[in-house]
């Protein structure tokens, strides 16, 4: 019976997660493929020991820890050689064939720290992981004093789903410097994504050096600083200067490729064409098959284009043209120069939200639509991608674009990118045509992810329930063309790093985890009981993020007998309470809890809410008047 009951704890303590020594919670993100815990848990002592293989693409993963232990903790890590080092780092003489590339082993027990694989990014993803295993200080730059740095035993076997790990980066919209991508990066690789797709031009900039085309950096990389809600601001005078935005240089492409690559980050360029062009029209308006185009400016914020439910219309000709043989004079020398800057295989060269209103009324275009036999502005569309493909090819790369480009008719050997739900993805995988899923139903990170009373507004909600929903291999589709999955940051409303974050995390967390862990390992209960262990370490760390998954998701309804207004709340998970007032003063947890309907009363103009996970205030004050209220129930 002895036995019996010693086993159950154990069981239970591996279910659990917790060590018994530290009652500290094992909160890996994402999820390992195999966690095993025992009892106890490895403490470092003052002098830590280093074995690692004298190996160069090793050399990040040793000054990872180096800097992280001795930032927090104090203590000095020391190189040495043999099995007595604290921690240990190997790579396998003979491979697992398991771990494949990006996988590895990790152990710890009261011998130490040994983190095995078969090549140097197992290590890095090794590492990333014994950090989250250790107390939430190691985050701190500064030493912190009266820590306990222990590491619960676990044995930890681990490698991904997926080899297309991504965050989209939008720097057109608005530009972020060079050390904000490496901040982008550091980020990223913390939650082993290893894929990051550079969106670097649009209508509001050409953000990369063409050294034989300056202009699209000294006139398309410029445009007037404008505050406020994009698409609504008022176009700028002629007068105003154009001196906000920026570009990259040849040379700082390099040293992003490079600091991307010592971290096992790819970078896949977007030269988003034909549509979303204005920024290059206004550098080269030659390049557009409408009269006038040589008045076009750089967009900064103003309106542009004509969205309505049945489609859209440009303003302006935003777009390049065609059959204009100049306009594939120019992708050439443009993609010869990419190609040779970034060594990933693919090239990404948009084709979303073509407006064709413009063409329409084109004798250039309904010349050459004679001419080749097309019948329709998708075809046109589709003849501009596949002369773009051979482009790209001929350069000794692969065609990507986004899944508009299926419209007309798709290009050979081109792949997917499926943003408008997963129906572009399912089309193109029948093809027998490689597939990036990025559906802004799971994963469009520039929506908003809480209450639109205290976010900056845009026209969706994706809340972090939702993201965590993202399945990248729909049924009845071959997963071998599904090489993975990504999320898109557009950056319209996103004006400087810190809220680029916010807007990050934690649904990069959900992103993480869908395409790193096992299928069946994800499960939201579990997933959401780790939020608030790495959100203690961003707070330490100083990422920002959102708290939107603890506070309230408001419903109104009005009754159709009296009018009166009735307010449901809930919350994303489990174990937050939400506590109210309509008295305009600010809630606590010693205000009236919510337990059923709330009836707003006749004279209130306004509710305030706040959520509280026992005594921990861990959601934001919400206000939203009355008026507000009623608009929500009509």
């Amino acid at each position: 019976m002895k036995k019996l009951s010693a086993w159950l704890l154990a069981s239970l303590l591996c279910m659990t997660g917790f060590s018994q020594n530290s009652q500290r919670p094992i909160a890996i993100i994402p999820e390992p493929v195999s966690l095993k815990t025992s009892e106890g848990s490895f403490v470092l002592t003052d002098a830590i020991t280093l074995d690692a293989p004298n190996d160069k693409d090793l050399g990040l993963s040793i000054q990872l820890l180096t800097e992280r232990l001795s930032k927090a903790t104090g203590k000095k890590l020391t190189n040495i050689s043999g099995s007595n080092a604290t921690i240990g780092l190997k790579l396998n003489s003979t491979a697992d064939a398991a771990l494949g590339s990006e996988g590895y082993t990790l152990t710890v027990n009261q011998s130490g720290i040994r983190i095995n694989a078969n090549k140097p990014a197992g290590i890095y993803y090794g590492v990333q992981t014994l950090l989250q295993l250790m107390p939430k200080e190691i985050e701190s730059s500064e030493p912190v004093n009266g820590v306990k740095w222990d590491i619960p035993f676990v044995q930890v076997t681990d490698y991904p789903r997926f080899g297309w790990r991504g965050i989209m980066f939008d720097v057109s919209r608005h530009f972020f410097s060079k050390q904000d991508v490496y901040r982008f990066i550091d980020n990223m690789s913390r939650y082993k994504l290893n894929l990051l797709h550079m969106h670097l031009t649009d209508d509001e900039g050409w953000r990369i050096e063409i050294k034989s085309l300056p202009k699209l950096t000294s006139i398309g990389a410029w445009n007037v600083k404008k505050e406020g809600y994009f698409g609504d601001m008022t176009p700028p005078a002629k007068d105003e200067p154009r001196n906000y935005g920026g570009f990259y240089t040849q040379d700082d492409i390099r040293d992003i490729v490079k600091y991307a690559q010592q971290r096992f980050i790819n970078i896949l360029p977007e030269i988003d064409v034909p549509g979303h062009s204005l920024a290059t029209i206004a550098a080269y308006p030659e390049l557009s098959c409408t009269p006038g185009a040589d008045q076009y400016v750089v967009r900064s914020g103003e309106k542009i284009m004509n969205w309505g439910k049945s489609g859209f219309t440009a303003i302006v000709d935003n777009t390049l043209c065609p059959a204009n043989e100049k306009v594939y004079e120019f992708l050439d020398k443009v993609v010869t120069e990419v190609a040779q800057l970034f060594p990933f295989e693919y090239i990404h060269m948009g084709g979303d939200e073509c407006a064709k209103n413009f063409w329409e009324k084109s004798p250039q275009i309904k010349s050459m639509m004679q001419k080749e036999g097309l019948k329709t502005m998708e075809q046109v569309q589709s003849y501009f991608e596949k002369r773009l493909e051979k482009i790209v090819e001929s350069k000794g790369k692969k065609f990507m674009g986004w899944d508009e480009i299926l419209e007309g008719g798709l290009a050979p050997s081109a792949a997917v990118m499926s943003w408008r739900g997963m129906k572009g993805g399912i089309e193109a995988a029948k093809m027998k045509h490689d597939v990036v899923m990025s559906p802004s139903t799971f994963m469009y990170i520039d929506y908003m992810q809480g209450d639109p009373a205290i976010e900056s507004r845009v026209y969706e909600t994706l809340r972090l329930n939702k993201s965590y929903q993202f399945e990248p291999v729909p049924d009845g589709v071959d997963a071998k063309y599904i090489k993975g999955g990504q999320a898109n940051l557009w950056t319209e409303q996103i004006f400087n790093m810190r809220y680029a974050e916010y807007m990050i995390w934690p649904r990069g967390f959900s992103l993480a985890e869908t395409v790193w862990s096992p299928k069946e390992k994800k499960n939201w209960d579990n997933f959401y009981n780790k939020l608030g262990e790495h959100f203690k370490r961003f707070d330490i760390a100083e990422i920002n993020y959102s708290p939107a998954v603890y506070e309230p998701i408001i419903t109104v309804k009005k009754n159709n007998t009296d009018g009166k207004l009735s307010v449901e709340l809930a919350t994303e998970g489990k174990g937050v309470d939400i506590y109210y007032s309509f008295d305009n003063s600010f809630p606590d947890r010693f205000y009236p809890k919510y337990e059923k309907a709330l009836q707003v009363p006749v004279d209130a103009s306004q509710l305030k809410l706040v959520s509280y996970r026992g005594k921990e205030k861990v959601g934001r004050y919400i206000t939203v008047s009355v008026e507000d209220l009623k608009k929500r129930a009509k």
